[in-house]
């Protein structure tokens, strides 16, 4: 019952995703742009038919398959760890879920992901993004988080269990 409210994480993320990119196809025409804050925060309809930052360029089939392979891998992941206690990292791998499946709904449908955030520092603009990203980068943030807890945590038990056997022998 308890991994219902981490797939339903992953739901809330996709739905996000799906109307907010919605809306940007319907109220904006490609490359247009409005403010959000002054010149460094914009949105702007934009179109990306490759990876992160838009790098592999036209590798449609690619994706939708790696995609099915990761979307199988997390879901059968989540649910080897569901009753293991690791919020952190369930909440995280529903993150990514979500993102996930996002994009892959706008490779499938489109060739194209719809893609919106724009941050600009200075004349350095940061490559568009979406919710779907947002919550992949955040997913895998919290996955790293999760993953150096549990390295402090061995670290702590194994100098505890080293000072025990150290004075068993004093």
């Amino acid at each position: 019952m308890r991994s219902l409210y981490y797939y339903l994480l992953a739901v809330v993320v996709l739905i996000v995703d799906f109307f907010t990119k919605k809306w940007i196809v319907v109220e904006m025409n490609q490359y247009e742009s409005f403010s959000v804050i002054g010149n460094f925060f914009l949105i702007t309809s934009h179109r990306n038919k490759g990876a992160a930052f838009g790098i592999l360029q036209e590798q449609r089939i690619f994706f939708i398959i790696i995609t099915v392979i990761i979307l199988i891998g997390l879901v059968w992941y989540m649910q080897m760890m569901r009753n293991k206690g690791k919020g952190i990292l369930l909440a995280g791998l529903a993150l990514v879920l979500g993102g996930a499946i996002g994009n892959f709904i706008d490779r499938v449908r489109f060739g194209e992901v719809v893609d919106f955030f724009q941050f600009n520092f200075g004349s350095y603009t940061f490559p568009i993004f979406n919710i779907a990203d947002s919550g992949i980068v955040c997913g895998v943030a919290l996955i790293l988080l999760d993953t150096l807890l549990g390295a402090r945590d061995e670290k702590k038990a194994l100098n505890e269990a080293e000072g025990k056997e150290q004075a068993q022998h004093e």
